[in-house]
C-alpha cells in the first residue's frame, strides 16, 4: 500500500515471522536497507568475498499478497575521501550492501 510521500511498507519474513520493517520506494531500495543489516557481513572485507556468501531475504510488501525474494550481502568498507563532514573523523568503515532480485512470490494468506 502506497502513502501519500510514494513510500512502501516492507516486512521481512524469517521463517514465516515478520521481523523487521523497512520502507521504500522501489522494493529493492527497502532490499539494500535489509542487507546492511545482515548479520555476520563483518568478516568479509570485499564484495567480492561476500557476494558468493549471499543470503536470501523475503520482503513482503504491506497490504498486498506479494513476497519480493532476493539475494543479498553486505561487507565492511573503508569511508571515501569524499563522505560528508560529519562522517569524517568520527567513523571508519561504513557497511555496504547489493541485492540480486530472484522474483516476485504471491502469498497464500
Amino acid at each position: 500500500m502506497v502513502r501519500q510521500d510514494g513510500k512502501r511498507n516492507f516486512v521481512m519474513l524469517d521463517g514465516g515471522a515478520q521481523t523487521r520493517q523497512f520502507t521504500g520506494r522501489m522494493p529493492r531500495q527497502a532490499a539494500l536497507k535489509a542487507a546492511r543489516r545482515l548479520e555476520g557481513f563483518e568478516r568479509f572485507r570485499s564484495e567480492a568475498q561476500a557476494k558468493p556468501h549471499a543470503t536470501e531475504i523475503r520482503l513482503r510488501e504491506r497490504g498486498t499478497d506479494r513476497i519480493h525474494v532476493y539475494d543479498a550481502w553486505a561487507w565492511t568498507d573503508e569511508v571515501p575521501p569524499d563522505a560528508p563532514g560529519w562522517m569524517n573523523g568520527s567513523v571508519s568503515q561504513i557497511t555496504r550492501g547489493n541485492v540480486s532480485k530472484r522474483g516476485i512470490e504471491h502469498s497464500d494468506d
